[in-house]
């Protein structure tokens, strides 16, 4: 049996989904953010050394990483679905995909969330200044023109095509729903993105989409467009 290490309100939402579209029987160990810091708990370092979830064990294998996760257990319970064939045109646009979400994608809607974080932070007052001018450069010179560059491509892409690897639902679109998630939540996402809009509420209309909503519990990134 797979069991799933499950954090809430993280990467681990889209392993589910996986699953539920494969239709393979899982367990879920269920983690916690700590409601300050919002960072897993230190347990999940008893599952995986870096403490991070996603981490799936899978008999003797323990996997982390999402798109590893994604990639393997595709490959070992898909039976042809949910990624084109290795020596298909589309193969390559799927990888392509797969490892964008995290390698492009994420980096600059993680250092958002710092600047917000640093924004918001409690700090001397003489200090707040500095701190928020620093913030200020660093948003309007670096991650915001790297958020809208990529949230433009993303929506040029899904203008071309329904579904991230091309006509047809792929693996590809699971591990690209928690970077546009993130990106509709923290208000990235902006209304002339109509084509990745329509593509968040086409994967959160999907039956296995609802079933792993169902079962991991609350996921706030699942009512970002609403």
């Amino acid at each position: 049996m797979i069991v799933v290490h499950h954090l809430n309100d993280s990467r681990s939402q889209r392993i589910l989904w996986l699953l539920e579209e494969l239709g393979q029987p899982y367990e879920i160990v269920r983690y916690q953010r700590d409601p300050h810091t919002l960072l897993a708990p230190a347990s999940l370092r008893a599952v995986h050394p870096l403490g991070k979830s996603p981490v799936v064990v899978d008999g003797d294998e323990v996997l982390a990483e999402s798109g590893a996760i994604i990639e393997r257990l595709t490959d070992r319970y898909g039976n042809g679905r949910l990624a084109p064939p290795a020596d298909s045109p589309g193969r390559g646009r799927y990888l392509y995909w797969l490892h964008y979400a995290e390698g492009s994608a994420m980096p600059p809607l993680l250092l958002r969330l710092v600047m917000d974080r640093i924004e918001s932070a409690k700090m001397p007052f003489f200090v707040r200044p500095i701190a928020h001018g620093i913030v200020a450069k660093v948003r309007a010179g670096f991650v915001d023109p790297q958020l809208r560059l990529h949230m433009d491509y993303i929506d040029a892409e899904l203008a071309r095509n329904e579904w991230f690897a091309g006509d047809r639902f792929s693996a590809a679109d699971v591990q690209m729903s928690f970077p546009l998630e993130a990106a509709a939540a923290r208000g990235v996402l902006a209304d002339r993105h109509v084509h990745a809009r329509g593509w968040l509420v086409r994967i959160h209309a999907r039956s296995a989409y609802q079933r792993a909503l169902a079962r991991g519990g609350d996921y706030a990134y699942a009512s970002a467009l609403a």
